[in-house]
């Protein structure tokens, strides 16, 4: 009897040990009672009635990723082209997971070709092309309202690749090289436009700055010339106020106008004044020297007066503008009058 005994202690405790199940984290099992549903068991240790108690199905709570292969659609321009999506789920009810549909993986396969074909039918290639975040939200929204009575939930739904034909993405290439094109050119002509633009202010701006300075210098200018000719004939009344003021002898003014004879008759001139005794006795040698034929007599220069050249005025360039260039010349004439009346000035005295 205490054989039978220890036999019967073996054998329950190996039936308790065999039916003691401990469900991981993130899963869940589904619990048949004589082939009914009884209840699911959740992580944590768990005891199974041997016989009339069975696991029907173990079943992952975790987030899945599931990418499918491409598949073949057409665009509403009928054009074939191959997508292949990317469906993220999980499970929300393993008993609806296990009882609503025979293969759930399978079932959300073929409901995600079918709704991307439809989908991708109302759209043109282009719009297919651009649209992706808008074909990725109505995948998402169709699939979780057809994955709930299967216990599955549909939280993002990504196109992970469109492939169209070959042709099509020829000519999709040469489209997008001649819009780069059409960029490149643009833009270069857009900057040629600004440089052009800024060389054109520049020089309008250089241009203004040295009219500026070239009319600022040509006034100074002038005021210099025209206190000059001020300060010389200022200075030729306070001379002549002076010799005034020191009464000088007729002999002295005789002398001095001897001396100026030197600048009057440079051999050009066919007339020579004289104060009146000097003339008188000059006079008399000359008439009996041409009478003797004796003397030296020069002939007469009629050649016109050599005038000292223009000095070159520093300020005016090649790039100089009419005005000033009109600047210099005015400059240079009154110059010219400035020296005429000393000349006329100097004989004036003689």
């Amino acid at each position: 009897m205490a054989v039978i005994w220890i036999i019967l202690a073996i054998l329950i405790i190996w039936l308790i040990a065999a039916n003691i199940r401990i469900v991981p984290q993130a899963e869940a099992y589904v619990i048949e009672h004589l082939g009914k549903f009884k209840t699911i068991w959740n992580a944590g240790l768990h005891l199974k009635m041997p016989i009339v108690e069975k696991i029907a199905k173990k079943v992952s709570l975790k987030e899945q990723v599931l990418d499918f292969p491409p598949q073949p659609v057409i665009t509403k321009d009928n054009v074939t082209m191959m997508i292949d999506s990317v469906v993220f789920c999980y499970v929300f009810d393993p008993k609806l997971y296990t009882y609503g549909i025979e293969n759930p993986i399978s079932g959300l396969q073929n409901l995600s070709a079918t709704t991307l074909r439809n989908i991708i039918g109302d759209m043109e290639l282009d719009q297919t092309l651009t649209s992706r975040e808008t074909i990725n939200g109505r995948m998402q929204a169709i699939l979780d309202e057809a994955t709930d009575p299967w216990g599955i939930k549909v939280t993002r739904v990504e196109i992970k690749n469109i492939q169209p034909p070959k042709e099509i993405e020829e000519v999709m290439t040469k489209q997008m090289r001649a819009e780069r094109e059409r960029r490149q050119t643009v833009l270069e002509a857009q900057a040629h436009q600004e440089a052009v633009v800024s060389r054109a202010e520049g020089d309008k701006k250089a241009k203004i700055l040295a009219a500026e300075a070239e009319r600022d210098a040509q006034i100074a200018l002038a005021e210099g010339r025209a206190k000059s000719i001020k300060l010389v004939y200022e200075a030729e009344a306070a001379g002549i106020s002076d010799l005034n003021r020191a009464g000088i002898s007729e002999s002295v003014l005789k002398l001095k106008g001897i001396e100026a004879l030197k600048d009057v008759s440079d051999g050009r001139a066919t007339k020579i004044y004289m104060p009146s005794d000097i003339a008188n006795v000059i006079s008399s040698l000359g008439v009996a020297g041409e009478a003797l034929g004796i003397g030296d007599a020069t002939p007469i220069n009629r050649n016109a007066k050599p005038k000292p050249p223009v000095p070159k005025d520093p300020c005016i360039t090649n790039e100089t503008g009419r005005g000033g260039r009109e600047a210099a010349a005015a400059s240079a004439a009154i110059n010219s009058s400035v020296v005429s009346e000393d000349q006329r000035s100097d004989t004036t005295e003689i």
